[in-house]
């Protein structure tokens, strides 16, 4: 694909961001930066929350994996619809009455300021790693479509992608974010369902016919029994269930968005809505890499395999498709779609990596406002570079599909998040909060020695469940270290 062609899309792309940024920051306040004022239609919140959850990964994984794991990935997504329904009824009605910014403070009025840190802090690794890779999936797009061609090194490609995500959402953070992850979402919708009509009219298949191949071929088959597969239907729908919970309702990222609704009701509308679509979109990908493995057999195209007959390196496939060897109109709508998957998750990422240290770690009392802008900005900024540092981590050693990696940290970083929520939402003990960092610690650690000699020992996979695994070995330190109220330390 002409690489002038992949600049201007590029550009116009960012130019409409830039507008929308232009129009939600005006008369923007030190509140507008972190909730938005609170008063973002839930409509809208909701229909830009699927851009923001899906990402880039999404749109090049997950049609992608299953070329070798089929359609099992929508058991995970069924969980989450469960998954889902505990956030709108649990968790948010929590947040609104304790009228929260950063979701975590709440961990500080339940146990203590130790626990506070020490959520907020779990949070804080999960998503500098989780936005990390996301943006790691775009930016390798962008250098196998532009920056190569001009042999410029991959490191000023991931710097070129963050410095447009800051420039058009460092003034007004989660306000501008709410309505150009809309935009984001239209738009990578749209390019999905076009991929999908371009791809068909290839293999000359009318909309029946197109229906008929994927429901018949063997890429279609959802759920799978084998108790010892990692992808087992009961692990992957119970996970889900955690999943939504732990990588959702516990994270700042998305929960910032729902509480710049209204009011509670609307929130919870807001979540609703998004879980329902959510499962279509999911849907709608899978049908995509049907389709993409389906054309790769019938013209012959060659793909590298492990010693077990899988595909290597699958976050490939549809991008090397897309830009080599459809047409031009398709790597341009492929391009815009990337853009807007990608695009979409990490800028709110950036914002809710910005608000949950600035909130939970800066003392800004008695500063003015434009100390505390100066503040936000500069750590902002850090972030920033963060992810750049982390992004070129990932590429030195990554040889994995990428939706497979950001599940399994979330596992070993959320598990703790998960096990103090449930700690503090079903039992009436406080804690010895100093104690806490060294739980939180070891529960990984365990959790992982668990997999390890499972699967040495008896070949069983605990998979994404190792999430749910992580969070009850939490629940349990916490248990043994637990006070009845008014008990010293």
């Amino acid at each position: 694909m002409n690489p002038l062609i992949v600049l201007l899309v590029i550009a116009a792309y960012f130019g409409v961001l830039l507008l929308i940024s232009h129009f939600t920051s005006r008369h923007a306040d030190a509140e507008t930066y972190f909730t938005a004022n609170r008063r973002s239609p839930w409509y809208v919140v909701a229909f830009g929350m699927i851009g923001a959850s899906l990402s880039g990964i999404t749109f090049i994984s997950v049609p992608g994996e299953v070329g070798n794991t089929y359609f099992y990935y929508f058991q995970l997504v069924l969980g989450y619809l469960v998954g889902y329904f505990i956030i709108a009824v649990v968790l948010l009605p929590l947040y609104y009455r304790l009228k929260l910014v950063s979701i975590y403070s709440y961990l500080g009025s339940r146990f203590g300021k130790v626990s506070y840190k020490t959520g907020s802090s779990f949070f804080l690794l999960s998503q500098s790693i989780g936005a990390s890779l996301r943006l790691f999936v775009v930016a390798g797009v962008l250098q196998l479509a532009f920056f190569s061609h001009y042999h410029i090194p991959f490191m000023i490609t991931v710097i070129v992608t963050i410095l447009l995500i800051w420039t058009y959402t460092y003034k007004a953070g989660i306000k501008t974010i709410v309505w150009t992850d809309t935009f984001q979402t239209l738009m990578m919708l749209s390019s999905v369902i076009i991929s999908i009509v371009i791809i068909s009219k290839s293999l000359h298949l009318s909309f029946g016919g197109m229906i008929d191949t994927v429901v018949h071929s063997k890429y279609s088959r959802i759920f799978n029994w084998d108790w010892n597969y990692e992808k087992n239907f009961y692990k992957q729908f119970i996970t889900g269930i955690v999943v939504a919970i732990a990588m959702n309702g516990l994270d700042q990222n998305e929960m910032q968005k729902s509480l710049t609704c209204r009011n509670l009701k609307e929130a919870q509308k807001n979540i609703y809505l998004y879980s329902i679509s959510l499962v279509i979109t999911n849907l709608i990908f899978l049908f995509l890499g049907v389709l993409l493995y389906v054309f790769i057999q019938r013209t012959g195209i060659k793909l590298p395999v492990d010693q077990y007959g899988h595909f290597i390196d699958t976050d490939k496939v549809f991008p090397n498709l897309a830009l080599n060897y459809f047409s031009t109109a398709t790597g341009v709508i492929f391009l815009l779609g990337i853009a807007a998957a990608a695009f979409s998750s990490a800028d709110s990422a950036l914002t809710a990596l910005t608000t949950a240290f600035y909130t939970d770690f800066l003392n800004t009392a008695g500063k003015t406002d434009a100390e505390k802008k100066s503040i936000r900005v500069l750590v902002n900024i850090a972030f920033s570079i963060l992810l750049i540092i982390i992004i070129m981590i990932f590429r030195a050693v990554n040889n994995s599909s990428v939706i497979n990696t950001v599940f399994a940290v979330a596992s070993y970083t959320y598990g703790p998040l998960l096990g103090l929520y449930s700690f503090g939402l079903f039992t009436r003990y406080k804690v010895m909060d100093a104690r806490v960092p060294a739980v939180v610690l070891l529960s990984p650690v365990l959790s992982w020695l668990l997999n390890v000699l499972m699967i040495r020992w008896t070949g069983f996979h605990f998979g994404y469940a190792l999430l749910l695994i992580n969070g009850t070995i939490t629940f349990l330190g916490l248990w043994l270290i637990r006070r009845e109220e008014g008990e010293k330390e």
